[in-house]
């Protein structure tokens, strides 16, 4: 029996029941193992990332509406913390924010140091989508995969714990199942929840994915999850998968975007795109960044920051006499060309996880799953009418 009384230290894996009461002795657990907890809450009419003091400041009874270029705050009709689905912000806001300091420099001291003023803390990420869990296994592959690792990312990642919320109410916007990204989680997570408010009550059906997600469930209030339970939360991760606003093509999207680099419809895009960056922003998988370099008036202090930066922005691809990318319709295709096709040939993956944030943070409510299924109607009409002048051709002939 656990010392406490009240909890049954369970294996990685085992799933368990906990009541959403018991959220706060989550939050006393990864509290008094140092970790700064980082999850949802409602602030300025949107569900945001914060850091949170307890279980009570979390999005207890709300959820969102979103549509292209839309996004709205609801009511729910239960208790549901997590019955929203993705707001403005990532966790990329967390572990590659959008400024962080590389260096500075004193003249008068002769020094310079290096990196962020203080070491980041330890985070615990409360919350973590299955769409957002494969945002960060990219941002993991791409800041930490390679020669040259990002010191700040690594630094606010390593010993990062993770607690995903597997997904029972998809946005208008998501189409994680059609990316092969959620609405269920299987790896990488520290603690796995499922959420269920219903007749039956508010609880979670929690696994453990590795030994320390064992040892902090192990101080959390829980019972042994029976197979009725467990049942009802797959099928709800299920259902979730069946209500998806938005769907992307499984295969061929590559090929699509490598083949329609001449297509017309870039014109289309480029007379509505405001070339605003908003969809790298909130894209829970963008990392692009640029440096800033600063000094005080006295020039006596400098100093050296790396921020985020967008392949919308001229600047980003300036080179000696001038932008590569001056249209907004290059620049567009570059962000759709690289998320969806050329990031394969650099990481073995697409760099879309199906989030819909792009689409629900457009001004002018682009849709990127409208402008795939624009892209193939335009290529497959093209092809059809090839193919009807070649058997014309071989009926003449």
């Amino acid at each position: 029996m656990h010392p406490r009384g009240d909890s049954v230290p369970q294996p990685p894996g085992d799933p368990v029941v906990v009541d959403a009461d018991a959220l706060a002795a989550l939050f006393l657990a990864l509290g008094g193992r140092g970790y700064t907890v980082v999850g949802p809450t409602v602030r300025d009419g949107a569900i945001v990332l914060a850091e949170l003091a307890s279980a009570a400041e979390l999005p207890f009874g709300w959820g969102a509406e979103t549509g292209a270029g839309r996004y709205r705050l609801r009511e729910r009709s239960d208790t549901a913390a997590f019955g929203h689905s993705a707001g403005p912000q990532s966790w990329k806001s967390v572990l590659h924010p959008a400024r962080a300091r590389l260096w500075s420099a004193d003249r008068a001291a002769g020094r310079v140091t290096a990196g962020e003023a203080a070491a980041p803390p330890r985070y615990a990420l409360l919350g973590v989508r299955p769409c957002d869990m494969r945002a960060i296994g990219i941002l993991d592959q791409v800041l930490t995969g390679g020669r040259q690792a990002d010191p700040v990312y690594r630094g606010r990642r390593d010993g990062a714990f993770v607690v995903a919320v597997e997904c029972t109410e998809p946005g208008a916007t998501c189409f994680c199942a059609s990316m092969g990204c959620g609405p269920g989680v299987e790896s990488g997570f520290d603690l796995a929840m499922t959420e269920l408010a219903d007749a039956a009550g508010h609880r979670f059906v929690v696994r453990a994915g590795t030994p320390a997600g064992a040892d902090v469930l192990a101080d959390v209030p829980s019972r042994a999850a029976d197979e009725a339970v467990i049942r009802r939360a797959g099928a709800a991760v299920d259902e979730a998968a069946s209500r998806m606003g938005r769907g992307m093509p499984a295969d061929g999207l590559a090929d699509l975007l490598a083949g329609s680099r001449e297509s017309p419809h870039w014109d289309d895009v480029a007379a509505r795109c405001l070339t605003c960056g908003n969809c790298t922003m909130v894209c829970p998988t963008c990392f692009c960044t640029t440096t800033e370099d600063v000094t005080d008036l006295s020039g006596e202090h400098a100093e050296r920051w790396r921020v985020w930066d967008s392949c919308y922005s001229l600047d980003f691809s300036y080179l000696h006499g001038g932008s590569v990318r001056t249209s907004g319709q290059s620049r567009y295709r570059q962000w759709i060309s690289h998320k969806l096709s050329t990031w394969h040939d650099q990481f073995g993956s697409s760099g879309c996880v199906g989030c819909g944030r792009c689409i629900a943070w457009c001004p002018a409510g682009i849709d990127i799953t409208q402008e795939v299924a624009a892209l193939a109607g335009l290529r497959d009409a093209e092809k059809a009418a090839q193919e009807k002048a070649a058997q014309q051709k071989g009926q003449e002939r």
